[in-house]
C-alpha cells in the first residue's frame, strides 16, 4: 500500500458543510414573509377538521417529521405520501381538513398530478416552497417561500441546506402554535407515555394503584389474616381501616418481618397493636420525580396517596415506578 497517497480530510468536508448551511440559514428570519408565516398559523388554529402534511423524496421526508413534531405538541397531523395519495389514499382527505405541501421546487409531478384532486376535497391548501413562481405556489390558497439560494452540496444539486431549511419552518410553526395554546409539560408527557421524557413529567395519580385495587383491613384482623391479604395481593403492604373506614395505619414486608422477631401468636394478636401509625404519603398530583426524591429520602419502597382534601386514593410503590422505565 502506498504510504503517500492523500488520504481526504473528510471532517474539513464537513466543517464546510455546516458553515454553508449554517450561513444560509442564519438569514432565513430575515428573508421569511412574517405575514403569511402568521396566516398560516392563524389558518392551522382556526381548522376544523384534520392537518395533512403532503411531500414526497425528501420533502415528503421532512413533511413526516414535522407531521410528528406538531402532533406531539398540541397540534394533532397525519403524513401523507403524494405518491400512496394518487393510489387511492386520497381517500383519508375530508372537505374541513387543511393540506400542507412541502416542495422545494414547486413543481414537484406527483403533487402537480393529484392538486386539482386535492383543492376539490379539503377547505384550503397551504403550500412551502422555495419558489414563490411555481404552480404549486401560485395554485395554494397560502404559500411560504423558503428562500434558499444554494445547496450546501459543491454540486448544488442534493437537496442539503433546503431540506434543513423546511424543516426549522416546520418546528418554526409547530413551536409558534405550541405557544399559542399554552401547551404545557404535563400535555407533553401525555402525548409521550413511552418515552423518558414524557415518563418523567407524570403524576402519582398516572402510576399509582388505586385504593380500590389494594390490600385493605380492619384494625381488629389477626396478624394471620392480614398475612393473608398482603400474599394475595401481592403488593408487600397493606392499608388498615378503622371503624370508620378510615385508614388509621399500614402495614408492611418490613413491619412483618420484626413482629415475627418478637415472636408474636400470629392468629391472636391485632393489627393494630403492631401497625405503623405514622407513614409517608404524597399528594397525588405530584410528580412520579418527587415521589421517588421521598421515597429515596425516606429509604422505604411505598407511599400512601392523597388527593387535596387528604382523602387516601391508593399506593404508589417504587416497582411501579421501576417497571414504568421511569427510573
Amino acid at each position: 500500500m502506498n504510504k503517500n497517497i492523500e488520504r481526504p480530510n473528510f471532517f474539513a468536508s464537513a466543517r464546510n458543510t455546516f458553515k454553508e448551511e449554517i450561513n444560509s440559514l442564519s438569514s432565513l428570519s430575515k428573508t421569511l414573509d412574517k405575514n403569511k408565516f402568521n396566516e398560516i398559523c392563524n389558518e392551522i388554529i382556526k381548522c376544523k377538521g384534520n392537518l395533512v402534511l403532503m411531500g414526497i423524496g425528501k420533502s415528503g421526508n421532512i413533511a413526516a417529521k414535522v407531521s410528528s413534531t406538531l402532533s406531539s405538541t398540541g397540534s394533532p397531523s397525519f403524513y401523507l405520501s403524494a405518491a400512496e395519495a394518487s393510489h387511492g389514499d386520497l381517500g383519508s382527505l375530508k372537505k374541513r381538513d387543511l393540506l400542507v405541501v412541502l416542495s422545494f421546487s414547486g413543481e414537484t409531478e406527483e403533487v402537480l398530478k393529484i392538486f386539482n384532486s386535492c383543492k376539490n376535497k379539503v377547505n384550503k391548501i397551504i403550500s412551502i416552497t422555495g419558489n414563490k413562481n411555481s404552480t404549486i405556489a401560485r395554485e395554494a390558497d397560502h404559500h411560504l417561500l423558503v428562500d434558499i439560494k444554494k445547496e450546501a452540496c459543491p454540486l448544488n444539486l442534493a437537496p442539503t441546506t433546503s431540506s434543513t431549511a423546511m424543516l426549522l419552518v416546520g418546528d418554526a410553526i409547530a413551536i409558534a402554535l405550541l405557544e399559542a395554546k399554552k401547551f404545557t409539560k404535563e400535555d407533553f408527557a401525555l402525548n409521550h407515555p413511552g418515552g423518558k421524557l414524557g415518563k418523567s413529567l407524570l403524576k402519582v395519580k398516572d402510576l399509582m394503584i388505586k385504593k380500590s385495587s389494594s390490600p385493605i383491613v380492619h384494625e381488629k384482623s389477626k396478624l394471620k389474616e392480614v398475612i393473608y391479604e398482603i400474599s394475595m395481593k401481592g403488593l408487600g403492604l397493606t392499608l388498615i381501616e378503622n371503624n370508620k373506614n378510615k385508614v388509621c395505619g399500614i402495614f408492611t414486608d418490613g413491619d412483618l418481618r420484626r413482629a415475627l422477631n418478637l415472636d408474636l401468636d400470629i392468629k391472636k394478636v391485632e393489627i393494630k397493636e403492631i401497625m405503623t401509625k405514622k407513614y409517608c404519603f404524597i399528594d397525588q398530583d405530584s410528580s412520579v420525580k418527587n415521589a421517588v426524591l421521598k421515597m429515596e429520602k425516606n429509604k422505604i419502597y411505598a407511599l400512601v396517596v392523597k388527593n387535596n382534601k387528604k382523602e387516601i386514593t391508593g399506593i404508589l410503590r417504587m416497582h411501579d415506578v421501576i417497571e414504568a422505565k421511569i427510573i
